[in-house]
């Protein structure tokens, strides 16, 4: 029975740095397995409204003395929805305290599926998901695995399965890969050379990883280079526009070295990667990243390169085919991993605590205190990024005007990408969950001159690769992912209109926080040109023309407010 009295301890002990799953694990404290803590805590977090609605009604915490509120959370969650149901002795006190109600606690959970009209506990876990988000509170905790992709320019999946991850056994959902110490892998069925393994796993020592075979890089930040190069060879230049840290340029030459094998890297005809970023600071780290990954005989590095000051016309880039832009945003998407999870617990009885209770359990268990948060460690909008751990932190709350400027800017990159001449395919994407920098975007540069003088428009559903056209999720008209009132979640005077088709939010793809998928929020869209528009000259001055804004304005003396790399 220690495992609940060690969550309760956990869910109630001061934050003291450091993720909430690493806290877990390095507590001195707890006497259960650290993953069995941490597994119950996330999941009982995933139902907790519901859980708190089956005990109220029930009304077990009123008629029994050894419970507190957490407790029996934790143990109606094990006994309605565990697999093995309660993990403890059939002749403990606390499982007998559930048990006696066991009926009327079943009861409780079959009517309130009934009544959210649920026919399946699937069913119940994505209404109830739902209702979290209605109702404004954090998102259900979910399990975020450690990503790890294979560099195709130096290995190949099949010999990364036979050498570095030669011990692991394979599983079939994130949900089976455990804890830290569980050699499980989950081969990634949306990206190609893709895997999964616990969040705690460390590669930074490993030969595969210090010899740049293997990268690790979230799942979302893998879907820009996918979706611009997909299965197929590759013909003509690219150019990566926002590049630091330099994930998806490496990805990029990845996938040239998949893909196009005989021409990657193989002489002047070869396709040939331009990776730039306005900051000469992060620009080091995208040449380290690069030289790592052994694409220097791909990639060409402009250190200190604003995107926007290209000249699309300049010879150079004559022959650049795609372009995958990632600019700055407000990174509203990325995880917090920090978070203890916050219970909405049953109400506790009105008396004082009974006497039967032990001075043990007195000095383990809270009552009705809030569960304890960690102390945010900063409010500055500046982050400091690591070229291997992605969506880490979660950046301060952004204002609407400063959420606009960055839509304007974001706007603008993506139309400055339509006017290269040979440009034939385009992606943008974001870590943000915003409508105003996704949907918005894509919306206004649909509008836009130089799209429709160049014959631009939204890649469709069925002409993206196929993990990608596989991917669920798509892009939304409003802020909820669930279709709530329009503008119901937006910033208070973000404008976010969004005038895209059904076919083209299909075209959209999406991420979020707090789902199965172990991701994220994160937006990409994929831009086509048909051929039929302008292919000369006057496209180009379209966008040539209009004042050109940078980074540098938006950003004021911030340092790269968000990230996606």
């Amino acid at each position: 029975m220690s495992l609940y009295y060690d969550a309760v301890s956990v869910l109630t002990a001061p934050a003291t740095g450091g993720s909430f799953k690493s806290r877990i694990y390095n507590a001195r404290n707890v006497k259960a397995a650290p993953a069995q803590i941490y597994a119950l805590i996330i999941e009982a977090a995933k139902w907790d409204i519901l859980l708190k609605e089956v005990i109220e009604a029930a009304g077990i915490v009123k008629v029994e003395p050894k419970l507190t509120p957490t407790l029996a959370l934790l143990l109606v969650h094990d006994l309605l929805l565990a697999k093995n149901g309660i993990a403890a002795n059939a002749n403990h006190p606390l499982r007998q305290a559930i048990e006696r109600h066991k009926t009327r606690l079943r009861g409780e959970f079959t009517k309130a599926r009934v009544r959210r009209g649920c026919a399946s506990v699937a069913d119940l876990k994505a209404a109830v998901l739902r209702e979290k988000q209605a109702l404004g509170g954090p998102v259900a905790a979910a399990v975020y695995p450690r990503w790890v992709r294979i560099n195709n320019v130096r290995t190949t999946l099949d010999a990364q399965l036979r050498t570095t991850f030669k011990a692991y056994t394979r599983v079939t959902s994130l949900a089976e890969l455990g804890g830290k110490d569980a050699a499980r892998l989950y081969v990634d069925p949306h990206v190609p050379d893709l895997v999964a393994v616990a969040q705690g796993v460390d590669f930074t020592a490993s030969p595969a990883y210090k010899n740049g075979l293997i990268i690790l890089q979230d799942k979302a930040s893998c879907f820009p280079a996918y979706l611009l190069l997909g299965d197929e060879p590759w013909t003509g230049d690219l150019l990566d526009g926002c590049a630091a840290p330099g994930n998806k340029t490496t990805h990029m030459a990845s996938l040239l070295a998949k893909n196009t094998p005989a021409q990657a890297g193989g002489g002047d005809s070869s396709p040939r990667i331009f990776s730039m970023d306005a900051s000469a600071v992060r620009s080091k780290t995208l040449q380290k990243m690069v030289a790592a990954a052994g694409a220097d005989n791909t990639v060409t590095v402009l250190p200190g390169q604003d995107f926007l000051a290209l000249d699309p016309t300049e010879s150079r880039f004559e022959n650049v085919t795609g372009l995958l832009l990632d600019p700055s945003c407000s990174g509203s998407g990325i995880i917090g991993r920090d978070d203890v999870p916050k219970l909405a617990l049953p109400a506790g009885p009105a008396s004082a605590p009974s006497k039967l209770q032990s001075k043990k359990r007195k000095r383990r268990d809270e009552d009705d205190a809030p569960i304890a948060s960690p102390k945010p460690t900063s409010t500055s909008t500046s982050t400091s990024t690591s070229a291997t751990d992605e969506n880490e932190l979660s950046s301060a709350t952004l204002d609407p005007a400063r959420l606009t400027k960055l839509s304007n800017l974001q706007a603008r990159i993506v139309e400055h990408a339509l006017a290269f001449p040979a440009a034939i395919r385009v992606t943008y994407s974001t870590c943000s969950i915003h409508l105003i920098e996704n949907e918005a975007v894509v919306s206004r540069v649909q509008a836009s001159e130089v799209a429709r003088a160049r014959g631009w428009r939204v890649m469709r559903r069925e002409e993206q690769p196929a993990g990608m056209k596989a991917w669920p999720h798509r892009g939304v008209r409003t802020e909820s992912r669930y279709g709530d009132a329009e503008g119901e979640c937006a910033p208070e005077g973000a404008a976010a209109a969004v005038t895209l088709t059904d076919e083209e939010l299909e075209g959209c793809l999406r991420c979020w926080q707090g789902d199965d998928e172990g991701l994220g929020g994160f937006f990409v869209a994929g831009f086509v040109r048909d051929g039929d528009g302008d292919s000369d000259a006057d496209g180009v001055r379209l966008a040539a023309a209009a004042p050109v804004v940078t980074e540098a304005e938006v950003e004021g003396e911030d340092e790269w407010a968000g990230f996606s790399d």
